[in-house]
């Protein structure tokens, strides 16, 4: 059986999995769905944006730059 922990974690690696797709795929509906509630970390926002950048989706970008961040 496994922990409620690791179901969460599992689950937020799958949700990253698929905002990574969906900013790749430029699919703006999807970013907008699948960002976090919560605030994610510099790193992955950073990380986030570059993909983004690499399309040069400003749409997507500029909904990248408006997620908060944690320290």
């Amino acid at each position: 059986m496994t922990s409620n922990k690791h179901d969460k974690t599992k689950h937020g690696i799958m949700d990253f999995a698929a905002l990574k797709t969906a900013i790749a795929n430029g699919d703006e509906q999807s970013v907008r769905e699948l960002l976090p509630s919560e605030p994610i970390q510099e790193l992955e926002k950073g990380y986030l944006i570059d993909l983004a950048e690499l399309n040069n989706d400003r749409a997507i970008i500029e909904i990248l730059q408006g997620i908060p961040t944690t320290r």
